[in-house]
């Protein structure tokens, strides 16, 4: 058994805050990795994202920071803005009631002008992309001269994206008796060469990825409108009616929109996140266990934990980015050797992750049809059917009397009989319409994609303009090459920012992608670079 939070020798505001995100026990990360950093030793962590790992290097920063002292005494590095921000906004959670603590997160395509006011206010802890670090290290804006720990976050990503002169200079450039962390999904010879020039004896901590426990659960999903999703949902709790759902979205704004949505069309449904009090959370898994609530509407941090046997079926309102969520959350049903369903609303910038969670889990989902108005009231009517015939089949009772009355009132059997069916009958329901999203369908003549990571930047990218031309990099797969990695790679070495960039489809040994005129010349100059000791060649294959 992993270790309870409150058995950790940490500040009580820290314990505080964690007992308000409602987590009890660590997980397998945080617990080996926890202790040990808060002994003040090196280490280097092999964990895939998903397992907890943030709080495993969050928590023994706040321990270690010194609230006396204004200047920069932790910085985490991560290898993109979303990452970063998503590990900043963990350090947020873990001071709710320590506000003397300073955090601050910086990342490029961000104005500097708020970074430097953000800086001038003294932050102890700096959450940052490589770049963006040196940026303000060269600058001046930033001095790392007070660092106590240094934090490398997804570091094998990070060496992908090429920036592993820049995690050198970070570890020249900072104090030698600082204490030295590394996250990583893998140890490539980097990491390996890190420990040697850089760390002191380092603890290796190796978590194994969960086990893929899906072979019980029927995986389906469907292709929809971000904006119909609501629309869709309804048919779906209508046409499957589970007896109980668990249904996971990304944010607590989704959790609290589709909560209030669902209890406007009458439907027994409650929110679940990490802001509601801890009252409000008890209340709320204490129905859904006794199954007085029917649906019970979710954040992963806020489910994390939850051991409910009768689950019936998991709707993931929006995939989730990290592979080892959508597991976890399918996890939620096919238990006690039941079976399950999982069903995931995919939205057309998601169809990329969706491949991305099939290889993981190496199993292809089923795309379904919406159900039309005919099915689901076909099924309604079916259902009820099947809930009167049990009623008589159960009935035990008879009511002599109270029939014979009747029949002295002038109604024959086959008028009784209807006036009490009148009672059960459901009555037939309409819905929104829906129009499926066109079928994404490329025709090649070359090799079948490995990743065909269709990646969408806005929420417009629909309505991109025709003129985008055609580019193809001599980078693919096998370069460890996603459509994140490019746009990252596209953003340090070629100032070309995301907008500029249409779809991407990742092949074993290149890349293909849309590319808007006004960026081509930038794109060019990336010729003759290297990144992970290839040479990169560009070429505008359709102008």
């Amino acid at each position: 058994m992993n270790l309870l939070f409150n058995e950790l020798q940490i500040k009580t505001e820290t314990k505080l805050a964690i007992e308000h995100l409602g987590l009890v026990e660590t997980t397998s990360i945080q617990h080996h990795a926890i202790p040990k950093m808060l002994d003040g030793r090196d280490l280097i962590g092999q964990a895939q994202t998903g397992t907890g790992k943030t709080f495993a290097f969050a928590i023994p920063i706040l321990e270690k920071i010194d609230v006396t002292n204004k200047k920069v005494q932790a910085l985490v590095i991560c290898p993109t803005r979303e990452l970063t921000l998503q590990v900043y906004k963990e350090f947020i959670k873990l001071v709710k009631f320590n506000k003397d603590v300073k955090i601050t997160s910086i990342y490029g395509g961000e104005s500097y002008n708020k970074q430097f006011k953000a800086l001038s206010e003294n932050p102890q802890i700096i959450v940052a992309t490589p770049g963006r670090a040196i940026d303000h290290l060269d600058r001046k804006t930033l001095d790392f001269s007070n660092l106590k720990i240094l934090v490398m976050d997804e570091a094998d990503e990070m060496l992908k994206m090429g920036f592993q002169e820049d995690l050198e200079r970070l570890l020249k450039d900072t104090p030698q008796d600082r204490q030295t962390a590394l996250f990583s999904a893998t140890i490539p010879p980097f990491i390996k060469n890190v420990a040697k020039k850089y760390q002191n004896n380092p603890e290796i901590i190796k978590i194994e990825a969960p086990t893929l426990t899906v072979d019980k659960i029927d995986q389906f999903y469907y292709n929809v409108k971000k904006q119909d999703r609501d629309a869709l949902l309804v048919r779906l709790l209508d046409y499957y009616d589970p007896a109980s759902a668990i249904i996971f979205a990304n944010t607590k704004l989704d959790v609290d929109g589709l909560s209030a949505y669902l209890q406007k069309h009458n439907y027994e449904a409650d929110a679940l996140h990490g802001d509601l009090k801890q009252s409000q959370r008890d209340y709320v898994m204490t129905r859904f266990r006794s199954k007085k609530l029917k649906f019970l509407i979710a954040t992963d941090v806020a489910a994390r934990g939850l051991d409910i046997s009768h689950v019936d079926m998991v709707i993931n309102y929006e995939i989730p980015f990290e592979d080892e969520l959508y597991v976890h959350r399918i996890g939620r049903t096919g238990r006690a050797g039941k079976s399950g369903i999982s069903i995931s609303l995919v939205y057309p910038s998601m169809r990329g992750k969706l491949q991305m969670i099939e290889r993981f889990i190496k199993t292809k989902m089923t795309e379904l049809e919406y159900p039309t108005e005919e099915m689901i009231n076909q099924k309604r009517e079916s259902r009820n059917f099947k809930h009167i015939k049990s009623l008589i089949q159960k009935n035990e009772t008879t009511y002599p009397e109270v029939i014979e009355k009747l029949r002295l009132e002038g109604f024959d059997d086959e008028m009784i009989i209807n006036g009490l069916l009148s009672n059960l009958s459901v009555e037939k329901k309409t819905y929104d319409s829906i129009e499926a999203p066109a079928s994404k369908k490329v025709e090649r003549d070359r090799q079948t994609p490995t990743d065909r990571g269709s990646k969408s930047r806005d929420s417009k990218s629909s309505n991109r303009p025709t003129n985008y031309k055609t580019a193809v990099i001599n980078l693919g797969k096998q370069d460890g090459i996603r459509p994140v990695t490019l746009l990252d790679f596209f953003k340090k070495h070629a100032d070309m920012f995301a907008k500029n960039v249409g779809d991407i489809n990742v092949y074993p040994n290149e890349t293909e992608f849309q590319i808007h005129p006004a960026a081509i010349k930038r794109l060019e100059d990336l010729n003759g670079k290297t990144l992970n000791g290839k040479k990169i060649k560009v070429q505008i294959v359709r102008k």
